[in-house]
């Protein structure tokens, strides 16, 4: 079964997505979603990332309007920090976080169909608070699934790594440190401002 993957810059984008997918079809164990923790919680609203990964305020995390994603699950992922993985992005990251495996983050999306050079540009897109979103579907959806991922204007990730690579950025480092982000910018990758 083909799939896209692609990152949003604003997190309220990506719950857009997640909800017209469903609405045009698209069956909730088909859609997944891995996100930053931060980019979920509501300023102020107190919201622990244990509650976030137990389902309380669930519906809110992961779309408004939008169907529940199976498997959500709150992981710390190296060089990423503390990521919300819903949909089958869930068991897939667990698994490569138990068994250890070569490339991480990078080496499940390369071994999902993301060619290397954008995974690491996707995986780094996580790392500074976008919201990835990946999407399987038949033949004959192929349309409609592009249509509304296109629709919502997901991050070009050759663009990314243009942007990144001018800060001296060369690859997705899972050793590298948290990125910080001023509560402005975090407002606006949450679709806030």
């Amino acid at each position: 079964m083909p799939s896209i993957t692609n990152v949003y810059e604003s997190h309220w984008r990506a719950r857009k997505v997640v909800s017209e997918l469903e609405a045009a079809g698209i069956p909730s164990s088909n859609i997944s979603m891995l996100f930053h923790k931060y980019v979920s919680d509501k300023p102020g609203s107190g919201e622990e990332a244990s509650a976030t990964a137990t389902g309380t305020g669930v519906g809110a995390v992961v779309g408004g309007g939008a169907g529940l994603l199976a498997g959500i699950g709150l992981l710390v992922i190296p060089g990423l920090g503390p990521i919300v993985a819903a949909g089958w992005w869930a068991p897939t990251i667990t698994g490569v976080l138990a068994g250890g495996a070569t490339g991480g983050i990078v080496g499940a999306l390369v071994e999902s169909g993301v060619s290397e050079d954008h995974a690491h540009v996707l995986s780094e897109a996580v790392r500074r608070y976008g919201t990835l979103v990946s999407v399987r579907f038949d033949s004959s959806q192929a349309t409609t699934v592009r249509s509304i991922l296109d629709r919502h204007e997901p991050a070009d990730p050759d663009r990314l790594g243009k942007e990144y690579g001018q800060t001296g950025w060369k690859r997705f480092d899972p050793a590298g440190a948290p990125f910080e982000l001023s509560e402005e910018e975090l407002e606006r990758r949450r679709g806030l401002r």
